[in-house]
C-alpha cells in the first residue's frame, strides 16, 4: 500500500511525500490511522523532527537514510524528515539519524527546502491519499 501526505509549516508551505507500507507496515498504518495531526518541528542538523500520536516500536529500522527519507524515530514518538548531516554523521555526505529509524517513503521534490524550518515552528501533517 502506498500513501501521500502533505507537511505545512508557513516557512515552507506545503510539501508532499510518498510513503508505503514496504519498509515498515505496522509503522506505516498507525501514521496512516492518526492522520491528520499537528506539532512542534525541531531541528538537528539538517533534519526535522517532530511528536506524532504515534508509538511503534523498532520496524526493520535503518541507522544511515539518504536525502529527503521520511522515518519515524521510536524513542520520540517522532517523524523525522531528513535532507543533509546530522550531529551523529560521521562524515559530510552521511545521514545519520539519533538512533535508528522506521523508514516510511520519501519527499516529492527537493527536501532541502525544510531548512527554512526553524525549532518550535508549528507542523501539520495530512493525508492526501492512499491506494
Amino acid at each position: 500500500m502506498k500513501a501521500r501526505i502533505r507537511f505545512i509549516t508557513k516557512a515552507t508551505g506545503p510539501v508532499e511525500a510518498e510513503i508505503t507500507d514496504e519498509y515498515s507496515p505496522k509503522t506505516f498504518k498507525a501514521l496512516i490511522e492518526a492522520l491528520p495531526f499537528e506539532s512542534t518541528a525541531y531541528r538537528w542538523g539538517d533534519e526535522i523532527y517532530f511528536e506524532t500520536p504515534v508509538e511503534v516500536s523498532e520496524e526493520n529500522a535503518k541507522d544511515v537514510v539518504e536525502k529527503g527519507t521520511v522515518a519515524y524515530w521510536p524513542p520520540g514518538d517522532s517523524l523525522c524528515i531528513f535532507w543533509g548531516p546530522t550531529p551523529a554523521s560521521r562524515t559530510p555526505d552521511e545521514i545519520r539519524p539519533a538512533s535508528p529509524v522506521n523508514v516510511l517513503g520519501k519527499i516529492i521534490g527537493d527536501p532541502t527546502v525544510f531548512s527554512k524550518v526553524k525549532s518550535g515552528d508549528k507542523i501539520r501533517v495530512e493525508l492526501i491519499s492512499t491506494e
